[in-house]
């Protein structure tokens, strides 16, 4: 008993020791970078009341902690330089090493901008390439919060060099290496970045709170704690799932689905190959049963279950037999179903499968879910029987609005950078019109967070094979439009990309290097133009500007076209052009460029009334430039209704 009250002591005794120990935000560490020519915020917990001194260069300042045991400090401005050191002496002393002053960017976004230089084309000639140890990153921890962290996790500033260099956000460093080299200054990289997460989850509560298009959205959301906000959603989703199958939650006969016997006649349905979310299952992560029977008419030697992709990992039985296990969202299945297992008429597939986040079920196409042998063909495209066997017990980043934000972004509050660099919108294609009003509310929400209007320069969705024309509705090139419209806030600037893919099936475009020049291109000709010795003609691509309509031609007019327009077809040909008319119908126009305008030329439609430029997922074929080798930012004349205006955000249930 005495020692268990000792162990006691001891833990408190330690626990008064680290509350009361000095400490500085994680954003602080050994080979940081600071933003020149602004007041730089120094901050840190300590013991409430406790004297703090900060020094750095030939500055020192002085402090105390408030009640809650943070306190801050403002040094003044510094030109870029260094290194230096920055002490923090409290009751104890800390002394962070090697930093410098330059200019610092905050990256963030989707995997596009975490895709990193070791992902990047030529990675092995960039990794051994990259000694530039003026540049700096440091990578912000992935998690996720229901109420704002106060500080981060773990997280440490690198400096650049070959065997640092493969894990740095690619589009960062190449923008970093662009600036560093044409200014010759040190530039770090703040890198907070999550593949796959949509915009809501970056955005604070305050900030949909001030939103009219929002407000009424987050006043469902709870204050509470993540385990809290956990419990509610994983009784409200028991709740939802027991209501669709019209029975309780039970493993008694989970052993038994697998099984050719087993009754699932009370089971609900699904189409496969297409993605549950679609569905009646509707937006659920956790384990699914998929059940399919099929009939064979006489013996095979062997039949081979092929199955385009299941959305994560999957176990699948053929009468009960396991036949084979996947892991991994993206790969297609070709299982081998021994003819000891299978039977002269009804045969039944049982899938088990695991969705940890996003989408689930199978997907593909409709002709790569089938059984194939020498003798026959069995397409298993259609119904399937489907039973949910457990629900994820975890919360994922795109759940519930802010929680990236929480964690990732208001731990940095108030640290001093120049500008952000975003690319992100893959996530938000579904709802690509309210991202007129989220994507403005972001930029806004976090100048008001850190207290200045700083440079917010981003890149437009890049060519992807999606679904979608003009005529049929294209999410992809709706959400391209919101990101264009965004330009409307000031101190903005946007890359388009349509140009850089060489695989347009692949979501990520591995061409990073360009687009980091692109966004140096913007930086440098607005935020650097005095420093910067080379004066560039212009920064960006050309823009439309206005129409009109004479004897069976149409004439486009272009801002930002440089020195001239161009494109690298050797015949003059110009794609991506169509114009529709009363019936709102667009077909593909001829198009050339006389004396740096576009004429457009189509029969079907003489005097069009509407113009849409690349309005599709994969635009990589439009091939207008100017001379300065930036591509048209897509567009449209018309105001006409597009296919995502009644999508909304909404939290999940």
């Amino acid at each position: 008993m005495k020692q268990k009250h000792f162990i006691i002591v001891l833990f408190l005794f330690i626990g008064i020791i680290i509350q009361a120990q000095t400490s500085v935000a994680s954003i602080f560490s050994d080979n940081m970078i600071l933003q020149q020519n602004v007041k730089i915020p120094v901050w840190g917990f300590a013991k409430a009341n406790e004297a703090i001194t900060v020094k750095f260069h030939n500055q020192t300042k002085k402090t105390i902690a408030n009640k809650e045991g943070k306190w801050s400090v403002y040094l003044d401005n510094e030109s870029a330089g260094g290194p230096f050191i920055l002490s923090i002496k409290g009751k104890t002393k800390i002394e962070i090493k090697n930093i410098l002053i330059g200019e610092v960017w905050l990256c963030s976004g989707q995997s596009n901008m975490e895709w990193t230089v070791g992902q990047s084309n030529n990675s092995k000639e960039e990794i051994a390439n990259a000694n530039f140890p003026t540049i700096r990153h440091i990578k912000i921890p992935k998690e996720i919060n229901s109420i704002p962290n106060s500080d981060l996790k773990n997280a440490s500033w690198q400096i650049c060099s070959p065997e640092t260099v493969a894990d740095f956000t690619g589009i960062g460093y190449f923008y970093a290496k662009e600036l560093n080299q044409k200014l010759n200054i040190p530039i770090g990289i703040i890198n907070a970045s999550w593949g796959g997460t949509n915009i809501e989850t970056w955005i604070s509560r305050e900030g949909f709170e001030s939103s009219p298009e929002f407000k009424e959205m987050i006043a469902q959301m709870p204050k509470v704690n993540l385990n809290t906000l956990l419990d509610l959603k994983m009784v409200a989703a028991q709740n939802r799932i027991e209501t669709l199958q019209k029975t309780k939650f039970s493993t008694e006969k989970v052993p038994f689905y697998k099984d050719l016997n087993f009754d699932d006649s009370l089971w609900l349905t699904l189409q496969q190959p297409t993605a549950w979310e679609e569905q009646s299952l509707g937006d659920f992560d956790g384990v699914v049963w998929l059940r399919k029977h099929f009939t064979l008419t006489e013996n095979n030697k062997s039949i081979t279950l092929e199955i385009p992709a299941i959305d994560d990992n999957d176990e699948t039985f053929v009468n009960g037999i396991k036949v084979g296990e996947t892991f991994g969202w993206d790969i297609k299945r070709a299982y081998q179903i021994p003819s000891e297992i299978l039977k002269v008429g009804d045969n039944v597939i049982a899938i088990r499968v695991i969705d940890n986040g996003g989408g689930g079920g199978i997907y593909g196409n409709n002709e790569e879910l089938k059984l194939i042998s020498e003798k026959t063909q069995i397409a298993l495209n259609g119904t399937w029987k489907f039973q949910v066997e457990t629900i994820k017990n975890g919360v994922n980043e795109n759940e519930f609005p802010s929680l990236c934000y929480n964690a990732m972004i208001n731990p940095l509050i108030p640290f001093a950078f120049k500008g952000v660099l975003w690319y992100q919108g893959e996530s938000n294609t579904s709802r690509a019109y309210q991202y007129n009003k989220a994507f403005p509310l972001l930029i806004e929400d976090w100048r008001s967070k850190f207290k200045s209007d700083f440079p917010f320069y981003f890149v437009q969705l890049a060519s992807f094979l999606t679904k979608g024309n003009s005529n049929e509705g294209c999410s992809w090139a709706e959400l391209r439009e919101a990101q264009t419209n965004t330009l409307q806030l000031k101190n903005t600037g946007m890359v388009v990309t349509t140009d850089l893919v060489t695989n347009p099936k692949d979501i990520h475009p591995t061409n990073k290097q360009d687009v980091g020049k692109r966004l140096a291109s913007i930086a440098l000709d607005g935020v650097y133009d005095e420093v910067n010795l080379i004066k560039q003609v212009t920064s960006n691509g050309p823009t439309f500007k206005s129409f009109e309509n004479k004897a069976g031609k149409t004439y486009i007019t272009f801002e930002n076209i440089g020195s001239g327009l161009f494109t690298p077809d050797k015949y003059g040909y110009i794609k991506g052009f169509e114009v529709a008319g009363e019936n709102h119908v667009f077909y593909f126009a001829k198009a050339e460029i006389i004396e740096n305008r576009i004429v457009l030329t189509c029969n079907k439609v003489p005097n069009p009334i509407a113009i849409r430029f690349g309005w599709v997922g994969d635009a990589s074929e439009c091939n207008l430039f100017n001379n300065e080798g930036f591509p048209t930012i897509p567009f449209r004349t018309d105001n006409w209704k597009l296919s995502t205006e009644e999508e909304k955000y909404k939290i999940s249930n």
